[in-house]
C-alpha cells in the first residue's frame, strides 16, 4: 500500500484548526464567517482569510526523518522539512514529485539515504525541478548533509560494503541494479561534517547500477564534492555542479558509467576527480568511463581534471576548460596512474582552452606521454563557458556571458563556426581537417603566438570560410605587444586541383598533401581578411608565408586579402587554378606577392608596396623550367610602390605565358631579372609568352632603366599611362577601412 503524506496531513489539519472569528467592535456585522475547516473542507488546503480578521489559515510544514518502510508518495503542494536522516529502506520507496521543495535543518544529522534494495523516484520536470535545500534564513555550505543512493553493483572495494557517509551498505554484482529515477533535481548547501574526515557531498552514489537513471541534476554551493559515483555503473547525464567546496564531479571505486554534458564552475579544487581506488591503484574493477561534452570554468586550484590513484581507462571528447589549465597531476607516488597515461588509457580529444592567463601551462603531467591530449574547437556542454540551453529553467548559479577569450589548437573535424565577440588566440598549429569546415564571421580576431608552432591550416578535402566585411575585416595577427614579422605562421590552404609538382604532394610549409586532377575544387571562401607578421622559420630554408595557396581549385573565392608585414611573402600561389582579386601585401620580408609551380588562375587589382624583394614573383617550376602545367596567368590593375631590389615583377625559373595590363609602378623598375642559366625564362620571354601593355613609371630616381632583361625583346612591354589599382600608388577605393599600413 502506498502511503500518502497529504492524507495524513488533512486529517491533521481538519482536526487541530478549526477555528471561528469572533465579530469586531469597530466592524459589528462582518457577515458570514468561515471556518479554516469549511476551507480545508472546500479543497483549500492553503488555507483563506477567516472572514477577514483571523489570518490566513496556515498548515505547518510537513517533518521528514525516520525510516520509509513501504512505497511513499509526498505532495508538491506541501512545504516540508528534513529534521534528521530519511532513510528509504530495502523493498521500500519514496517518489518526489515535479516542484517539491525539502527544507534541510540539523547539519550532518539531515541527509535522505536509499539503501540498497530501496528505490526513490525524483520526478522534477525543468519548470518545476525538485528542490533540496537548507532552511536557514542564511543558507552556506554544509547547512546540512545531502542525498546517499546506496545499490548492488560492482565497486572495487568489495561487496557489502559500508558507505563512507550514511552509513549504508553497497556493492553487490548486479550491473544493472535499479535504485529508482532521478531527474530534474538541485540539491543547495549540502556537505555538512559526518565524521572527522569525512563529509557529505551533494549526491553520493554508492554501487548504483545501470538501471538507475540519473540525469538533469545539480549541485550547489556544496560544502564537499558536488556528484560523486563511488563504483557502481550508472551512467549521469546532464549534470551541473556549481561553488563545491572540494571536486566538482567525482568518480572512484571502479565505476564504469559513462557521462555526457557535464556542466561544472567555481568549484574550489578540481572540477572532475577520477580515480581507481585509493588503497589499490591497480584494484578491479577499474574505473572505466566514456565522457562527452563537458566544461569546467575556473579557477580551480588542481586543474580540469585530477588523474589519481590509480586513474583508469578514460576516454573525453569535446571538452572546454575555461580559466584552468589541464591539470592531470600524476604525483611520483602514484605509480598505477603514471602507467596508465603512458599505456594510452587516458585520451582526451579535442580539448579547448579559453580565458587563459600568463604562464598558463596546458598540463603539469611530466610524463613521456604528452599525446594523451588533442586541443580542438570544444563546445563543451552546449555554449562553451556559457550556461547550456540544456540548464535553463531548474539550475541555479550558472553564468550566462561566456568566455571572452578562446584558445585554437588542434584539429577541427566537424562544422566549426567561430564568434567574433570571442578574442581568440592561435597558440599551436590549428588543421581543419579533410570532411572538415571551419567558418569565421566578420569582425573576428584571431592573435597569434607560439612562432612556427602556431599556424592555420586547410587539409585537401576541407573548407574555410572567412566572411569578413570591408568594416569588419577577419584579422589574423600576433599576440605580442609588440609585433614584428615572423611571430606566427600565417594561412595555409591544400587543394586538389593541377600543380606542375605532381599530386600527393606535400606542402613545404604546414606538411599538408596537396595537389590533384580537379580543377574546380572548392576550398571555401576568403573575403575580407587580413594577416599580420606572419613569416615564422618553418625549417632551415622555409617560411611561412602570409597566405599559402597549394593546389586550391578555382571553386574557391579569394579576394580581399591583405598581408600585413609579414616575414617572408605575403601572398603565394602554389599552382592551383583559384583566381586571386583585390589583394593588397604591405612590409613583406621577401617577395610581396608570388605565384609558381604552374598557376592556372588569374588576378585582378592588386597594390604592392614596401616588400623587400620582387613586388610580384611570377616562376614555372625551380627543378624544370618546361614542366607543365605551364603557370598561366593574366593580372591586370596592379600597383608596385618601391623601393623594392628585385624590380615590379621577377620572371624566374621558366616564368611562365603572362598577359598583363594596367600595370602601374612608383619608384621601381619593372625588373624581370632573368638570369644567364635561366634558358626557359628568356625562351619565352623572346617568344611573346609575357605582354605588359601598359605599364607606367612613375617618380623613377636617377639612372632608372625600365628593365634590365637583356636579351632581343624589348617590345614585350609597353609604357603607357593607367591607374594600376585604382589610384596608382594612393590607396585605391576598394581597399579603404579593412586594410592597414597604405599611404
Amino acid at each position: 500500500m502506498k502511503k500518502s503524506l497529504f492524507k495524513f496531513l488533512l486529517s491533521f489539519a481538519a482536526m487541530a484548526f478549526i477555528v471561528s472569528c469572533s465579530s469586531d467592535d469597530n466592524n459589528p456585522d462582518p457577515g458570514p464567517v468561515a471556518t479554516c475547516s469549511d476551507n480545508i473542507q472546500n479543497g483549500d488546503e492553503t488555507g483563506v482569510d477567516c472572514g477577514g480578521s483571523c489570518g490566513a489559515c496556515e498548515e505547518p510544514p510537513v517533518e521528514l526523518s525516520g525510516d520509509v518502510t513501504e512505497d511513499t508518495e509526498l505532495d508538491a503542494s506541501n512545504e516540508y522539512t528534513l529534521t534528521g536522516a530519511y532513510i528509504v529502506k530495502a523493498g521500500a520507496s519514496l517518489t518526489i514529485p515535479a516542484g517539491t521543495e525539502i527544507r534541510a535543518s540539523g547539519g550532518t544529522a539531515a541527509f535522505i539515504g536509499v539503501e540498497r534494495g530501496a528505490q526513490i523516484f525524483i520526478n522534477g520536470t525543468a519548470a518545476a525541478p525538485v528542490i533540496m535545500t537548507s532552511d536557514a534564513s542564511s543558507p552556506a555550505p554544509g547547512d546540512w548533509g545531502g542525498l546517499v543512493i546506496a545499490g548492488d553493483a560492482p565497486t572495487n572495494k568489495g561487496e557489502d560494503v559500508l558507505s563512507e557517509v550514511g552509513d549504508l551498505t553497497y556493492g553487490g554484482s548486479t550491473a544493472d541494479d535499479d535504485s529508482g529515477s532521478i531527474t530534474y533535481l538541485r540539491v543547495e548547501y549540502t556537505g555538512a561534517t559526518f565524521s572527522n574526515d569525512k563529509e557529505f557531498n551533494g549526491v553520493s552514489l554508492f554501487g548504483v547500477g545501470s538501471g538507475t537513471t540519473f540525469e538533469y541534476v545539480q549541485s550547489y554551493n556544496g560544502g564537499d564534492d558536488g556528484i560523486e559515483f563511488f563504483g557502481g555503473t550508472v551512467s549521469g547525464n546532464y549534470l551541473v555542479s556549481i561553488g563545491s567546496g572540494d571536486d566538482s564531479i567525482d568518480f572512484a571505486d571502479g565505476w564504469t558509467g559513462t557521462g555526457s554534458n557535464w556542466y561544472i564552475a567555481g568549484g574550489a579544487k578540481a572540477g572532475i576527480e577520477g580515480s581507481n581506488n585509493g588503497d589499490n591503484g591497480d584494484a578491479t574493477p577499474v574505473t572505466t568511463t566514456t565522457l562527452s561534452n563537458i566544461t569546467v570554468v575556473g579557477p580551480v586550484t588542481e586543474g580540469a581534471l585530477f588523474f589519481k590513484e590509480g586513474g583508469g581507462n578514460f576516454s573525453i571528447d569535446n571538452f572546454y576548460a575555461s580559466g584552468v589549465d589541464l591539470g592531470v597531476k600524476v604525483t611520483d607516488t602514484d605509480a598505477p596512474a603514471g602507467v596508465r597515461i603512458e599505456g594510452g588509457d587516458l585520451t582526451i580529444t579535442n580539448i579547448q582552452f579559453a580565458d587563459t592567463e600568463a604562464g598558463f601551462a596546458v598540463t603539469d603531467y611530466a610524463g613521456m606521454n604528452q599525446a594523451f591530449y588533442t586541443e580542438g574547437i570544444a563546445t563543451g556542454a552546449g555554449n562553451g563557458a556559457a550556461s547550456p540551453d540544456w540548464a535553463s529553467g531548474w539550475t541555479t548559479g550558472l553564468d550566462n556571458s561566456g568566455s571572452t577569450t578562446e584558445n585554437l589548437a588542434g584539429e577541427v573535424t566537424g562544422d566549426v563556426e567561430l564568434d567574433a565577440s570571442i578574442e581568440y588566440f592561435l597558440t599551436s598549429g590549428f588543421i581543419v581537417k579533410e570532411g572538415g569546415s571551419l567558418t569565421i564571421p566578420a569582425g573576428t580576431v584571431i592573435k597569434a603566438s607560439g612562432g612556427t608552432a602556431a599556424f592555420i591550416g586547410v587539409e585537401r578535402g576541407a573548407q574555410i570560410f572567412i566572411n569578413g566585411t570591408s568594416d569588419a575585416p577577419v584579422v589574423m595577427t600576433s599576440s605580442s605587444e609588440t609585433p614584428a614579422q615572423g611571430d606566427w605562421g600565417g594561412l595555409v590552404i591544400a587543394g586538389d586541383a593541377p600543380t606542375n609538382k605532381g599530386v600527393d604532394v606535400t606542402t613545404e610549409v604546414g606538411d599538408l598533401t596537396y595537389g590533384g586532377a580537379t580543377a574546380d575544387d572548392d576550398s571555401g571562401s576568403i573575403t575580407y581578411l587580413r594577416v599580420e607578421y606572419t613569416g615564422a622559420t618553418f625549417s632551415n630554408d622555409k617560411e611561412f608565408n602570409g597566405v599559402s595557396l597549394f593546389g586550391v581549385g578555382s571553386g574557391t573565392t579569394f579576394e580581399y586579402v591583405q598581408s600585413y608585414n609579414g616575414g617572408d611573402d605575403g601572398i603565394e600561389f602554389f599552382g592551383g587554378t583559384v583566381d586571386g582579386n583585390y589583394l593588397v601585401s604591405i612590409g613583406s620580408g621577401d617577395d610581396s606577392i608570388d605565384f609558381a609551380d604552374g598557376w592556372n588562375g588569374n588576378g585582378s587589382n592588386w597594390y604592392i608596396a614596401g616588400g623587400a624583394k620582387a613586388g610580384i614573383e611570377g616562376s614555372n617550376n625551380g627543378d624544370d623550367g618546361d614542366a607543365t602545367p605551364v603557370t598561366t596567368t593574366t593580372l591586370s590593375n596592379i600597383t608596385v610602390v618601391g623601393p623594392v631590389t628585385e624590380g615590379a615583377l621577377f620572371f624566374k625559373e621558366g616564368g611562365g605565358n603572362f598577359t598583363i595590363t594596367n600595370f602601374y609602378t612608383s619608384g621601381v623598375d619593372l625588373g624581370i631579372n632573368v638570369t644567364g642559366t635561366d634558358a626557359e625564362a628568356a625562351v619565352r620571354i623572346e617568344a611573346d609568352a609575357l605582354s605588359i601593355d601598359p605599364i607606367q613609371f612613375d617618380a623613377p630616381a636617377m639612372g632608372f632603366l625600365n628593365t634590365n632583361y637583356a636579351g632581343l625583346n624589348l617590345d614585350f612591354f609597353v609604357v603607357g599611362d593607367n591607374t594600376g589599382a585604382g589610384a596608382g600608388a594612393a590607396q585605391p577605393d576598394w581597399a579603404a577601412d579593412w586594410t592597414v599600413g597604405i599611404e
